[in-house]
């Protein structure tokens, strides 16, 4: 039996004020070829996934917190208990709007790794307005911030 225990998994801290910690797929003990799944803490007040798109399709399942979900040309507040479906290649974005963190679960499928993660960590993300689509109207700016 594989086990992935979250007080066990370190996860990793990104420039955008998060901490993702992977359960299936990455660095997870469970590999599945046609998932991925973690858990993710945005810090208050911005902490934040920032603008990107994927192949994969993707769900946010939001445990607590509250925050503002960018889905292509749509922007709406999502609290505990909602999630919301990201449909391949449409560019996304989730930012702690409140005081507290924003915790979550995502899954992606097919399994495979996501070139934003690696562009965060690089400082390489496509800029929202110009290398990609504009933000909605009124979001949050996209984090785009080096790491230090």
């Amino acid at each position: 039996m594989i086990i992935s225990d979250l007080r066990q998994i370190e996860g990793r801290r990104y420039p955008a004020r998060r901490r993702t910690q992977n359960l299936v797929g990455g660095a997870a003990p469970i590999q599945c070829r046609n998932f991925c799944m973690g858990y993710v803490t945005l810090d208050p007040q911005g902490g934040q996934v920032p603008w990107h798109n994927q192949e994969q399709e993707e769900i946010y399942f939001i445990l607590e917190g509250t925050g503002e979900m960018c889905l292509g040309e749509e922007r709406q507040i999502l609290t505990g208990g909602q999630a919301v479906y990201i449909p391949p290649g449409v560019y996304h974005q989730l930012t702690n709007i409140g005081d507290t963190p924003l915790r979550m679960i995502y899954c992606y499928g097919p399994a495979g790794d996501v070139a934003h993660w690696r562009q965060e960590l690089e400082g390489t993300l496509p800029r929202a307005g110009i290398e990609a689509p504009p933000l909605p109207p009124g979001a949050w700016p996209q984090c785009t911030a080096k790491p230090s």
